[in-house]
C-alpha cells in the first residue's frame, strides 16, 4: 500500500478550507502545514485545528518538507508558489487559474514536465458528472455549436469582501472564465482562433471592470459566449445559463431554484455555481409534413449528484490516484493552458478594444 501523502495547504480561504477538509478526511494523504499570510490571526476550523500553521511560504516548505503542495491562494501567487514546489521536489494541486499570465503559466507546466511531477488544476466541472453529461450529449449536436454560458454573481455579506479583493488579481471573465471555456474547448475538440471581449466597470470599490462579455471563434466554424459580473449591484436574473445549441438540436443545464440559502443570494452560493436540477436534451428533427417535432425533449434528472465539497473530494482523490499511479497528465496540463490563453486574450481585447487573433 503507497505510504501517505505528505501534503502543504497553502491559503485557507472558501477553497483551501474545502480541500484542507478533503486532505484531513482521506486516508492517504497527511496534512504537514497550513499556510497563509496571516492564518495565525484567523479562526481554524475545529476538523483543521492542530496541525502546523505558518505564514511565511518559505519556511513552511523548508519544514515540512512536503510531498505535495495545494495552491490556493490569491491568484497572483500561483505561478511564484508553483514553481517553488517543483523546485522543491513536490507535486502541485493548484486552484484555477494557473497563472495570470500565458508566460507564467508556460513556465510551470514546462516545469512540471521537467521535474516529473503532477500538476493538477481545480477545475472541479471536470469531476462532476453533470457536467461530463452535458458534455457527452452536446458532443451529439452537430458541427458548428453554438455555446451560450454565463455566471453572474451577487456580491453582499461573506461574498463582498471575498469578490473585491479577487478583482485586484483577476477580472470575472478571467477567473470564473476559464472553467467554462474549458467546456466549450472539450465540446468542441476544435482549436480557438478569434478573441473578442468588452468589460465595464459599474464598481466604485473595484479598480478593473467588473463585468465582461467573451465571444470566441473556433476552427471549426463552432462560437460561443461567456458573460461574468461580480459586485452588489449585478442582477439575480438569468444569472445562471448553460446551453449548447447544434445542428442537431440543444443541451441545457437547468439550475435548481429550490435550495436557498437564508442570507445569500443564489447566485453568490457556491454551491448554485455547480450544482444542476436536470439537462433537457431538445432534438431539432421534424417531420415532412406538417414540421412538427419527431422527438420530444428528454430531460435527464440530476438526482444525489455531489455538492461542493464532494467535488472537492473527488478532485483530491484525483489527485492522490495521479500521484499513486503516475497518471500522465499531459492533456489537464495543455487544456489549463488552452483556456487561460483565452479568457487573457478576452481581457486583452478589453483594454486595446479590438478583436484578438490566436497564433
Amino acid at each position: 500500500m503507497p505510504s501517505k501523502v505528505r501534503i502543504l495547504v497553502v491559503g485557507l480561504g472558501n477553497m483551501g478550507k474545502s480541500h484542507a477538509s478533503a486532505y484531513h478526511r482521506n486516508p492517504g494523504f497527511e496534512i504537514v502545514g497550513l499556510m497563509s499570510r496571516s492564518i495565525k490571526s484567523k479562526p481554524i476550523p475545529d476538523e483543521l485545528k492542530g496541525y502546523p500553521l505558518f505564514e511565511d511560504y518559505d519556511e513552511a516548505l523548508r519544514v515540512t518538507r512536503p510531498d505535495a503542495v495545494s495552491i490556493n491562494s490569491w491568484p497572483n501567487t500561483h505561478a511564484e508558489y508553483a514553481i517553488k514546489a517543483l523546485n522543491a521536489g513536490a507535486h502541485v494541486f493548484m486552484e484555477k487559474p494557473l497563472a495570470t499570465t500565458i508566460e507564467d503559466a508556460e513556465a510551470v507546466v514546462k516545469l512540471a514536465r521537467e521535474k516529473n511531477k503532477k500538476l493538477v488544476l481545480g477545475y472541479i466541472l471536470r469531476v462532476h458528472p453533470s457536467w461530463m453529461k452535458f458534455i457527452e450529449l452536446g458532443q451529439t449536436l452537430g458541427k458548428p455549436l453554438v455555446m451560450r454560458l454565463n455566471l453572474n454573481q451577487q456580491s453582499g455579506g461573506p461574498t463582498y469582501d471575498w469578490h473585491k479583493n479577487l478583482i485586484d488579481s483577476l477580472i470575472p471573465i478571467v477567473d470564473c472564465g476559464v472553467h467554462y471555456v474549458d467546456v466549450m474547448c472539450q465540446l468542441t475538440g476544435a482549436k480557438p482562433v478569434r478573441v473578442h471581449g468588452i468589460g465595464a466597470r459599474l464598481w466604485a470599490e473595484a479598480d478593473k471592470p467588473n463585468y465582461g462579455h467573451l465571444h470566441v471563434t473556433f476552427d471549426d466554424g463552432s462560437v460561443g459566449w461567456y458573460e461574468a459580473g461580480w459586485g452588489p449591484m449585478m442582477s439575480e436574473v438569468a444569472y445562471f445559463v448553460k446551453d449548447v445549441v447544434g445542428p442537431k438540436g440543444a443541451v441545457s443545464i437547468v439550475p435548481n431554484p429550490k435550495d436557498h440559502k437564508e442570507g445569500v443570494s443564489d447566485s453568490s452560493d457556491i454551491d448554485q455555481h455547480t450544482k444542476t436540477d436536470a439537462i433537457q436534451y431538445h432534438h431539432a428533427e421534424v417531420a415532412p409534413g406538417d414540421k412538427s417535432f419527431v422527438r420530444k425533449d428528454e430531460i435527464f434528472t440530476m438526482t444525489d449528484e455531489p455538492n461542493h465539497q464532494e467535488l472537492c473530494d473527488r478532485e483530491q482523490a484525483f489527485f492522490l490516484k495521479a500521484i499513486n499511479e503516475d497518471i500522465d497528465l499531459t492533456e489537464q496540463m495543455d487544456a489549463a493552458v488552452n483556456s487561460l490563453r483565452i479568457v487573457l486574450a478576452a481581457e486583452q481585447s478589453i483594454n486595446e478594444k479590438r478583436v484578438v487573433e490566436l497564433a
